[in-house]
């Protein structure tokens, strides 16, 4: 009888195992594949910060499986359609620095070129995302003339150089108006000698260049004619 009782409580015991197990120890991490599998039904679902979240931890716990080349990729791809675009561009500048000779590369480049544009926020602040945009473009023009990203390229090229253009005319204005007219000049000048086949800014540039170097002469000469008889005529700011 006392065998019979001492077995049973081992049975016991041994079911019970499976459910301490079920309540008290952690869980199986996910594979990477189901991570990625996640991920790609997140992208699909147009779930992106759930897609983030498996890329990331599918990069962070097997960065060397066969499913992290791709991961990295749909990361920064999960970033910029989340409008992400910053953290986009790091994960596209990563993946160029790590795997240069991808098949992608020129989607990469031109992604890079797409973020730091859409980065871009106001006129009025520093244009170094969209310089370094152009710099991205001009690698897919130049680098990949059979790439179906080279003329969106071009394009994107065109609309960064009309906003940097746009930049520049706004601190001239700024200048002019603060009656800093050599300051302003030169910054008419830069546009003239840089965008000349932007026409419609290039010739607002020309005409209040005309104006700052006629006041900035006057502010040099320490005349005393204050305002001058010609300052109606370019009193457009």
């Amino acid at each position: 009888m006392r065998t019979k009782l001492l077995l049973f409580s081992l049975v016991l015991l041994l079911n019970g195992c499976g459910a301490i197990d079920y309540y008290f120890l952690t869980p199986p991490e996910d594979t990477a594949q189901e991570l990625f599998e996640n991920a790609r039904v997140s992208m699909q679902d147009k779930d992106y910060a759930q897609a983030i979240d498996s890329l990331v931890k599918l990069n962070d716990r097997y960065p060397f499986s066969p499913y992290a080349m791709d991961a990295r990729l749909m990361l920064g791809d999960a970033y910029s359609l989340d409008r992400q675009y910053l953290e986009a561009v790091d994960v596209y500048e990563e993946f160029l620095s790590m795997h240069p000779r991808h098949e992608q590369i020129d989607y990469v480049l031109f992604q890079i070129g797409v973020n730091k544009f859409n980065s871009h926020k106001s006129i009025d602040l520093p244009q170094t995302q969209l310089s370094e945009a152009i710099e991205s473009f001009k690698r897919v023009v130049d680098g990949y003339p059979k790439s179906v990203y080279r003329e969106p390229s071009k394009e994107y090229i065109e609309k960064c150089r009309r906003l940097i253009a746009e930049h520049e005319l706004y601190v001239a204005d700024f200048y002019y108006k603060t009656e800093q007219y050599g300051a302003a000049w030169a910054r008419y000048k830069y546009v003239l000698d840089n965008f000349p086949d932007l026409t419609d800014i290039a010739q607002t540039a020309e005409t209040r260049a005309k104006a700052a170097w006629f006041y900035a002469q006057e502010q040099e000469n320490d005349t005393k004619r204050h305002p001058s008889k010609i300052k109606p005529y370019f009193d457009w700011l």
